[in-house]
């Protein structure tokens, strides 16, 4: 249906508590009008073509006022567009979302209301402090923060407030906490009354300070603790010691740059935020299709005079797939051959193409493959080989010294990846980064083609660099890098999981 405006609730923060019909709504818009406080990766679900405008709002500083916000739907909706209105949290508590249906309503046009996990709920799930408990209470308080304290006359019913014995939760309340703390102190909330401030809850940037009604502000100011927070007042808050979790996870708080190809970067990242890691995303490389196709094709036209083809990385699967699936050919084609495979990873993704693997060796690396192909005839043997062009010679030298007869094709190339450079600069100089990833030859790389070359060791000094395995560590060293973690698994998770053991052994 055209001519219609989605209020979507977005989440705290955390992007797997976006709801399905969020989702959704994001994946149709042609328009989407996001906030500040709505997580930039949810865009990625956003259509190629569709019209990105941002509205957020961050401490005072408005790109758009709200009114501009309630006329741009209107307008965006009479073009005959479906708007998406992606707010921070859910857009119904303290999130105006109210104001913009009335705008709608004023012009006849068409809406639905998209509820979100809101953040007062969830930042402080995720402090492990539970807003209601049966031996604590069993009643909840959502109050704005956001008060001027200039005002002569509050709004508020502070005496209510402060003889509640439930719990107290305030939204966009850090600037007047003072205020706040104060106002339940003057109408009599007792002084050991536990309180804690979530920042950035949900997020591989939380961080909660506790303390009591006396001592909160204190503790708050020695944190140096910002907006955006949520404020809890309650004896709830007691439980966090015992029941926080999200802070507990091994690699949170840690900073890791992911240096993979953006198209491959998913997984990793996705492992290494559920570790508790806060992930900056700096692609050094990204993977294209050969310029000329005119080997790969000759070879996929005659696939059924080979008697092996090798695939020595996933991209090496996908790049020849999407070809021979753009010729009108599948997986069928390969019928008559055997199939070797580098890696579990890469086995999995051929399987995905209906073909399983005749050799998964034991180790990833095209050494094992040589070994393991001890035990076939491979005198005479036609073998395709498609791969990166600048893969290391050493598995068909070896494959020909043994009598094959290799045919090695450039299937895609890596190539640098510029986009946010000096933004990786800053973050290095800063001191902000705890780890770099390399998890190939060409990202160690490309990777130090990017960084000024007489500033490399200043900016490394104190970054801890992982690899994946043995070869892309000896390729770090050549390139003047210390490797101090190197996965004894040569996969994404062996990787994690040696980062995990690092930091745990530290």
């Amino acid at each position: 249906m055209k001519n219609k405006v989605y209020l979507v609730g977005a989440g705290p923060g955390d992007t797997g508590l976006l709801t399905l019909k969020g989702k959704a709504c994001i994946e149709k818009a042609d328009v989407i009008v996001y906030d500040y406080l709505s997580a930039d990766e949810l865009l990625k679900y956003a259509r190629k073509d569709a019209e990105l405008i941002y509205a957020g709002k961050k401490g005072g500083d408005h790109t758009l006022t709200q009114t501009q916000i309630n006329a741009l739907l209107v307008e965006k909706a009479k073009q005959g567009h479906i708007v998406t209105r992606l707010k921070g949290g859910d857009p119904f508590i303290f999130g105006r979302g109210g104001e913009e249906i009335e705008a709608l309503l004023e012009q006849g046009l068409d809406f639905e209301v998209v509820p979100g996990v809101t953040s007062a709920i969830a930042a402080p799930a995720y402090a492990g402090i539970p807003l209601t408990h049966r031996k604590f209470t069993s009643t909840v308080t959502f109050i704005t923060g956001h008060e001027d304290p200039t005002k002569k006359d509050s709004s508020l019913n502070w005496k209510a407030l402060a003889d509640n014995s439930g719990t107290l939760v305030f939204l966009m309340g850090v600037k007047n906490l003072p205020n706040i703390v104060n106002r339940l102190a003057e109408n009599g909330m007792n002084a050991d009354t536990p309180a804690a401030l979530v920042r950035w809850g949900t997020t591989t940037r939380q961080q909660a300070v506790t303390g009591t009604l006396s001592t909160i502000i204190e503790n708050v100011k020695a944190a140096g603790l910002k907006a955006p927070c949520i404020i809890v007042v309650g004896d709830v808050v007691s439980l966090r010691e015992k029941m926080q979790w999200f802070e507990n996870r091994p690699l949170f708080g840690k900073k890791i740059v992911v240096t993979r190809a953006r198209a491959q970067a998913s997984d990793m990242i996705f492992q290494l935020t559920e570790l508790g890691a806060q992930c900056l995303e700096y692609p050094v490389i990204k993977t294209v299709p050969p310029q000329d196709f005119s080997l790969l094709d000759t070879a996929i036209n005659s696939l059924d005079t080979y008697d092996w083809i090798i695939f020595t990385s996933v991209n090496g699967v996908e790049f020849f797939f999407n070809r021979l699936l753009d010729k009108g050919k599948d997986a069928r084609a390969l019928g008559n051959l055997k199939t070797a495979c580098i890696g579990p990873v890469t086995a999995d993704r051929l399987k995905s193409y209906g073909i399983n693997t005749d050799i998964l060796p034991e180790s990833y690396r095209a050494e094992s493959i040589i070994t393991a192909f001890n035990n076939e005839p491979v005198a005479g043997k036609r073998m395709l080989l498609p791969r990166a062009a600048e893969a290391r010679p050493i598995l068909p030298e070896e494959l020909s010294k043994m009598g094959a007869i290799i045919d090695e094709i450039a299937t895609y190339h890596t190539v640098n990846d510029t986009e946010n450079v000096d933004q990786l600069v800053r973050e290095l100089e800063q001191g902000a980064i705890d780890l770099i990833t390399f998890t190939s030859s060409s990202t160690v790389t490309n990777f130090k083609k990017l960084i000024p070359k007489d500033r490399l060791e200043s900016l490394l000094n104190d970054v801890t660099i992982a690899s994946i395995g043995p070869i892309t560590s000896e390729t770090a060293e050549k390139k003047g890098f210390t490797v101090h973690v190197e996965a004894q698994s040569y996969t994404i998770a062996g990787l994690c999981e040696a980062i995990v053991k690092y930091y745990i052994n530290d």
